[in-house]
């Protein structure tokens, strides 16, 4: 193109160059609204007012999350499996055949604030804590988080699943676990069903289990069912698979108290456990338990992976997550991802970038 010098200055090469760049910018526009980020962490449990109120942190728990605040806030969605019963006082706790290795949950009910603050959309209730405090626990539970606009799932027949709808993306929500009244990550046919149905109202698809032998000699993911004190908590591969078969775009994992390698099937991400994120007072936090992932995933507007951030937690007794400069959970997740699943195309950077590999 000629440009007569008489009407050339600066200012008309940056018009033009503003022009030229303008389809540009406006691909990248469109391209940023179609991709949507879902963030998922693991077990959370913000004290216990059950059996002491000795089990209650400081400050009504409002500072147990806050390291990682920012982190959480900035997603479309936020998720995490709530353990217990949000509940003032009542309800029956929950008997146990072996005392020992046996917990019963209850939060007092102004801790919600604490996750809608944190930014959470989307609560799993299919887990084994649940129902700690009878259906006096869960009717509260339902109704505190109702209140508080966050959404919930995972028990069976009544709350099976959820659609939360951000700037006009519905997001379909399911949550499964080898308990009592929970949604069964045994009952495979089950699982597509239900996540079938959803993915026909639903843009994005994310599901949530809680399954798999727990504690520090349960980090791998063995590809078979697993049974931990005599309970058969799933094959959490084989479920992982049929509800993407089904069409889930997003499967996070929870339940070993411990992370677990992360997957890509069919360019949909699965993280096989995100650990014990914001656990305070009753649990164990020694070894692999006090460290987790905290897991970013950004997908399109079909659903498929096209990036992962992995920031690292720990925990101690005293306090809620850290970020933790070690890196022990990424390192961990590297290890494990490369043990478990040599051939998944996906990359991991030791900053924690999850990126598919183009075969």
């Amino acid at each position: 193109m000629h440009f007569p010098k008489k009407d050339f200055h600066p200012g008309s090469l940056f018009f033009i160059l503003l022009l030229a760049a303008l389809p540009l910018l406006s691909a990248a526009q469109e391209a940023s609204t179609n991709m949507y980020s879902i963030i998922g962490v693991g077990d959370i449990m913000m004290g216990t007012n059950y059996p002491s109120t000795s089990y209650l942190p400081p400050n009504d728990g409002k500072d147990l999350m806050k390291d990682v605040l920012p982190i959480l806030r900035d997603a479309d969605i936020t998720f995490g499996n709530l353990e217990g019963a949000i509940l003032n006082s009542g309800g029956t706790p929950k008997t146990c055949r072996n005392p020992d290795v046996c917990y019963v949950f209850r939060s007092p009910e102004h801790y919600v604030q604490n996750l809608v603050d944190a930014g959470f959309d989307l609560m799993s209730l299919a887990n084994n804590h649940s129902g700690d405090f009878g259906p006096v626990g869960r009717t509260k539970t339902k109704e505190v988080l109702g209140k508080a606009g966050i959404k919930y799932a995972g028990l069976l027949g009544t709350d099976d699943y959820a659609i939360v709808v951000k700037d006009s993306v519905r997001y379909g929500f399911a949550a499964f676990a080898p308990n009592s009244g929970t949604c069964d990550i045994r009952n495979l046919d089950y699982a597509k069903q239900l996540v079938a149905k959803i993915a026909a109202q639903s843009d994005i698809v994310i599901v949530s289990f809680h399954g798999g032998a727990e504690g520090a000699d349960n980090q791998h993911v063995p590809k078979k069912s697993e049974t931990y004190y005599g309970e058969n908590r799933g094959n959490v591969h084989a479920f992982a698979h049929a509800v993407i078969d089904a069409g889930a775009d997003v499967v996070f994992g929870h339940g070993p108290h411990v992370t677990r390698a992360v997957e890509l099937y069919k360019d949909r991400f699965i993280a096989y456990s995100l650990g014990n994120f914001c656990t305070y007072g009753r649990f164990s936090l020694s070894g692999p338990a006090g460290i987790a992932p905290l897991v970013k995933v950004f997908v399109d507007e079909e659903g498929a992976f096209i990036q992962g951030e992995v920031t690292s937690i720990y925990q101690m007794k005293a306090h809620g997550p850290k970020i933790d400069p070690k890196k022990q959970a990424l390192n961990k997740l590297i290890e494990l991802t490369k043990a478990d699943f040599p051939d998944t195309p996906l990359h991991i950077t030791p900053e924690g970038i999850i990126t598919p590999v183009k075969k």
